[in-house]
């Protein structure tokens, strides 16, 4: 396996989407060999899909890497162009409409075959990363449709909060993002969650995981009846690998 799961795609100085980890994905693209990438942008509402295939292919020519991005969209059968994929990017949007999509076209498993077995890279942003866990109950998107659902891909044995923020806004008397995972570890109490904030990611490589930041940021460990913990990029998180949902 080779996953890079992105809190979110741009922060403040970049001017291609998932700049920040542009080392990374240029080391993942000459380790693999992966040239032939699709993208999956189901999860984009308020714009096409063909300018977020445009947005990404721009990144790759950025970083000099000669890379073909084509949108699983335009496929006319997906589970195939799946098949003939070097290399897997979901986009972020709302996680919602994503997984759904992915559920109603029977995509998830022909991407877990891909990923698990042939071990097809993937990059994921946002939404591109909650479908790596278990479930997305941990989205902070709303569930803009019905018949939402809720199991995902499960590359990863825990649960993530991308764009995670530990911060009370001034004049907001809802409940913070910390409250909210708290909620969820209530009834939920053997699955951790694991908040990453923006300009950090998760890497998987040969069962092997790792935390990465752009500006200095740790991630949060949030599992029930402890305290949150915070780790840094130095740190060992190999142990998250362990846990079983």
């Amino acid at each position: 396996m080779d996953i890079l799961m992105l809190s979110n795609g741009k922060i403040a100085g970049n001017e291609h989407v998932m700049g920040f980890a542009s080392e990374a994905i240029i080391e993942q693209v000459k380790r693999t060999g992966a040239k032939k990438w699709v993208l999956i942008p189901y999860a984009v509402i308020r714009s096409s899909h063909d300018d977020r295939v445009a947005m990404v292919q721009q990144t790759f020519d950025a970083l000099g890497l000669d890379c073909q991005v084509t949108g699983l969209h335009q496929a006319k059968d997906p589970v195939a162009a799946l098949k003939a994929a070097d290399g897997i990017l979901v986009s972020g949007g709302n996680t919602w409409v994503l997984n759904k999509t992915l559920h109603d076209l029977g995509l998830v498993g022909p991407i877990r075959k891909a990923v698990l077995d042939r071990g097809v890279p993937y990059i994921g942003w946002s939404a591109g990363t909650n479908i790596a866990c278990p479930t997305i109950r941990t989205t902070n998107d709303m569930p803009i449709i019905t018949g939402a659902v809720l199991p995902s891909l499960n590359l990863v044995p825990f649960q993530i909060n991308p764009h995670y923020l530990e911060a009370k806004v001034e004049g907001h008397n809802g409940e913070t993002r910390d409250e909210r995972i708290q909620e969820f570890l209530e009834v939920n109490q053997h699955e951790p969650v694991i908040g990453i904030p923006e300009g950090t990611w998760l890497h998987l490589h040969n069962d092997q995981l790792s935390y990465h930041s752009a500006n200095g940021k740790d991630l949060k460990l949030f599992s029930y009846g402890n305290e949150p913990l915070y780790y840094s990029e130095q740190q060992n998180i190999q142990f998250l690998m362990a846990h079983s949902c």
